[in-house]
């Protein structure tokens, strides 16, 4: 065959083209049933809700999840304190005053065998110290689910039962430790708990209505409404938080009853604690009242009221859900500092910041640095927190690139 006749035929066959690779070609199609697979799963990935796609994105973060875990266990513990707890926050050993914290041994000659040793006190004549020693020779068994102080559990189911402790009376189990006057350092610790924490979650729940109404309306009217709101926000913010909560701690009346200082406290709380959510939210209404679903609703004929709250308060949740999240722990250690300066919760009542009073003392800690442990709840629970709001923040946007 001559050059001549290869050319001709090459001419008339056309150009040659490269086979179209099976996938991802646009006119291809899938081989394999991995390639078939590809398509499908990207459909379904758009096909998902938007509370969907949150979800995913958070149950993909560890550390989330193990904050979002830990705030659960933390809630239940307040729920069931009184069961959890071995004895009740005020019941007094008068001869174990500065027990240092009990091992529980789980094994005893080769067998499952929960105990703990018998303690042996001695004082020492010069600085009147007491101290205990373990005594290996008297092994007192631990039980579970024993019977103990009566208490109401959820509030209005009256029981006894508690979920460990010993059957003697007179002999307690310390794992944490006892206190000045005897006191169960680990019931008072789980019993404080429910102060604590319900403290936050009443103060941010006040917070975010008067953040999110005040926030929206400020960025929503825009003009005199907004420079009354945000200056007022100035003025607040420009005091120093604690000598404010002072200030604002010490107007309640003496005679009031704990109870009643209790939720004082969480108004004072919210009082203040409204002012940065508002900030954001303002900002945020700034440019969701420029969008065409809003003009939609103000040519159709709605309310202003409507408008806020049928529009712009739902388009910002995921934002309030993580303030809300990472302002609990704040108002957590908001008590605290309040009690502990002796403005918040006064005894009877047990939370944590009552706890560290008793921790104020530097001598008493130097004999008894266990009153601190108190403060690893309060870390724990602001980690668990911090750790949870991270990750509700970073879920809140499905669609940006982590």
């Amino acid at each position: 065959m001559t050059d001549t006749t290869r050319v001709q035929d090459a001419a008339v066959e056309g150009p040659q083209v490269d086979a179209v690779p099976p996938w991802p070609g646009i006119d291809a199609e899938p081989s394999t049933p991995e390639q078939w697979a590809a398509p499908a799963a990207e459909e379904a990935r758009f096909g998902r809700g938007q509370f969907e796609l949150i979800w995913i994105r958070f149950v993909r973060n560890r550390a989330a999840m193990i904050g979002g875990g830990v705030v659960i266990l933390l809630y239940v513990m307040a729920v069931f304190a009184s069961f959890i707890a071995p004895y009740d926050a005020d019941q007094r050993f008068d001869a174990a005053i500065y027990v240092p914290p009990q091992p529980i041994y789980w094994v005893n000659d080769g067998r499952i065998y929960p105990h703990i040793l018998g303690l042996t006190p001695t004082t020492d004549p010069d600085t009147l110290l007491r101290t205990y020693a373990p005594d290996p020779s008297v092994k007192i068994p631990v039980e579970f689910f024993v019977r103990g102080t009566p208490y109401n559990l959820l509030g209005f189911i009256p029981t006894d039962l508690h979920l460990y402790g010993v059957a003697q009376s007179d002999i307690g189990v310390f794992i944490l430790g006892t206190d000045r006057a005897g006191r169960d350092q680990f019931s008072r610790i789980v019993i404080g708990s429910q102060i604590s924490l319900t403290l936050g979650l009443v103060g941010v729940f006040l917070s975010l209505v008067i953040g999110s109404l005040l926030g929206v309306a400020s960025g929503y009217y825009g003009g005199a409404i907004d420079n009354v709101i945000q200056r007022a926000i100035e003025v607040i913010r420009s005091f120093p938080s604690i000598p404010l909560w002072m200030a604002l701690a010490a107007a309640f009346p003496p005679h009031w009853p704990p109870l009643q200082v209790y939720f004082a406290i969480s108004i004072v709380l919210s009082f203040i604690g409204w002012t940065w959510l508002a900030r954001q939210l303002r900002g945020k209404v700034l440019s969701l009242r420029e969008e065409e679903f809003v003009l939609a609703s103000q040519l159709a004929g709605a309310s202003d009221a409507r408008i806020i709250v049928r529009h712009l308060i739902p388009s910002v949740t995921g934002h309030i859900i993580v303030i809300s999240t990472l302002a609990i722990p704040g108002m957590i250690l908001a008590e605290t500092a309040l009690t502990f300066l002796g403005i918040g919760i006064r005894p009877p009542l047990v939370s944590w910041g009552t706890l560290l009073q008793d921790a104020a003392n530097v001598q008493t800690l130097a004999h008894a640095p266990w009153l601190l442990s108190p403060v690893i709840a309060i870390v724990i629970t602001v980690l668990a927190f911090n750790f949870l709001g991270d990750g509700v923040r970073d879920a809140a946007d499905p669609y940006s690139v982590a």
